[in-house]
């Protein structure tokens, strides 16, 4: 039973912590909705039930689980977000090493979100999700 608990707390720190990342540049959104999903799977079936059916966070997921893609969509909006956290956060950053270090990190963090494969779907059916 105890251990039921501590899976559903993990899976929903790591759900809120999905949710974050989407906003967050350094924070990896869909490696927290596996882990999400497997906490849910292995103690709440409605929870996981949910997470895969969830309108924005479910397709992310299943894309990744079934592909090891994102959608063309989460690529977009995930870049933009990850340029304008990078840009609003050079900008507030007082010195000049830091804002070497952040310009740093944004290169490579941005040409590895640019590589991860892209998965679109062919035609708007149940097939596809």
């Amino acid at each position: 039973m105890i251990k039921k608990w501590a899976l559903l707390g993990v899976g929903v720190l790591a759900v809120l912590l999905g949710i974050a990342g989407i906003f967050l540049p350094l924070l990896p959104t869909t490696p927290f909705l596996l882990l999400a999903s497997y906490c849910f799977m292995k103690s709440s079936p409605r929870c996981h039930r949910w997470l895969h059916q969830h309108k924005m966070l479910g397709p992310i997921l299943v894309t990744w689980q079934e592909q090891r893609a994102v959608s063309k969509v989460v690529k977009q909006r995930g870049a933009i977000m990850i340029a304008l956290s990078f840009c609003f956060s050079i900008y507030i950053v007082p010195n000049l090493w830091l804002k070497v270090l952040l310009f740093v990190v944004f290169v490579i963090l941005m040409s590895w979100f640019l590589k991860l494969p892209t998965h679109e779907l062919v035609a708007n059916r149940r097939e596809n999700h």
